[in-house]
């Protein structure tokens, strides 16, 4: 089997942070988002694997995934001229997929259920496609999908009024037989070719579309409140790796190497916090990410993103809340007397405070 992720996209939802960076490369607890799509690749044995990438920030993924050794896999990478949809996308990527199935997965999405029972599922059942599903409050905002047993009987886009509240995840099983239903689609009315009309084609002409409804939580990072929570969701899971847990630092906290932590500063968990950071005087978390490179003084930061080489340094004392900041920035002290302030910057900014 092999692995298509889908990177393209502007993201303008995530301004100002993707006029400088590619949504999916956005970290969350040190990883890119898509980076945990290929994660859920590697871990079902996934090895082959193709990323689709467009005129913005194709060679920033390139530089950062490489050949994909560091992950035992091998990359190659598919251009898309345009965003003329996920069916055009994957449609780019036939010559790297041949006659194997294949599994595609957005790269803005993630989730916390692994991929191993329905891979398994997929390939024991003999499905002609298999989609992760989830069930959501406000099915207007996705691709919808009504099931009968063990089979999806319908497929719609963002409908206004539905029966169901079934979301299509954007974590596709799918074979080689799906790029004949791809040749047929027309563009459609915003100009995209699309994945749930190509899948739907397929209903209507008998083929199997399993499903399974993931009980763990699932986020499109399309905007900054949902990178946000995103962000707390992954700190939620993870275990922690602190082995000097005192009075400073309780919970569980992932901590990399090379880390300068003083005496005064206090870390409450879950957080995480990457290679190479320097930390004085300042409360760290909850639900607080802290990239590599980072040096961060005299300052309170919960439940925020602060990504790799920035400089957060305050003499009197403040507090960042609900934040993310892009890598490289720079906050320090200024005129303002606001105690409390929520911040969203793109790479490279320079606040006073």
């Amino acid at each position: 089997m092999k692995g298509i992720i889908l990177h393209g996209g502007t993201g303008t939802r995530l301004r100002p942070l993707t006029y400088s960076d590619v949504k999916q490369l956005l970290t969350i607890a040190g990883k890119p988002t898509s980076e945990y799509g290929l994660l859920q690749m590697v871990d079902i044995g996934i090895k082959d694997i193709g990323i689709v990438i467009g005129k913005i920030g194709g060679e920033e993924v390139k530089k950062y995934y490489g050949d994909g050794s560091k992950w035992n896999s091998s990359i190659e990478y598919v251009f898309q001229e345009k965003p003329l949809g996920i069916a055009h996308a994957i449609s780019l990527c036939r010559n790297l997929t041949k006659d194997d199935d294949f599994l595609v997965y957005l790269g803005d999405n993630v989730i916390q259920d692994d991929l191993s029972e329905s891979y398994e599922k997929f390939q024991k059942e003999k499905y002609d496609a298999f989609l992760i599903l989830v069930e959501v409050k406000d099915p207007s905002k996705y691709g919808v999908a009504e099931v009968n047993g063990n089979l999806i009987t319908n497929l719609r886009e963002k409908p206004k009024d539905s029966k169901s509240n079934l979301a299509v995840t954007g974590i596709y099983f799918l074979r080689s037989s799906v790029y004949k239903y791809i040749e047929k689609l027309v563009p459609s009315a915003r100009g995209e070719y699309e994945i749930m009309e190509a899948m739907q084609s397929m209903i209507l002409d008998g083929k199997k579309i399993g499903y399974k409804i993931i009980k763990g939580w699932f986020k499109d990072t399309g905007t900054v409140e949902d990178f946000i929570d995103c962000n707390m969701l992954v700190l939620e899971s993870i275990k922690g790796n602190n082995d000097r847990e005192n009075q400073n630092i309780k919970g569980r906290v992932e901590m990399g190497s090379n880390l300068i932590i003083d005496s005064e500063t206090k870390i409450l968990g879950p957080c995480y916090i990457g290679n190479n950071v320097n930390i004085t005087n300042s409360f760290i978390g909850p639900y607080t990410s802290i990239g590599d490179g980072c040096s961060i003084k005299g300052i309170d930061i919960e439940n925020s993103i602060i990504m790799e080489n920035c400089r957060v340094e305050f003499e009197d004392g403040r507090i960042i809340y609900e934040s993310i900041i892009g890598p490289s920035c720079s906050i320090k002290s200024g005129n303002s007397k606001t105690k409390r302030t929520k911040l969203v910057l793109g790479r490279d900014s320079k606040v006073e405070l």
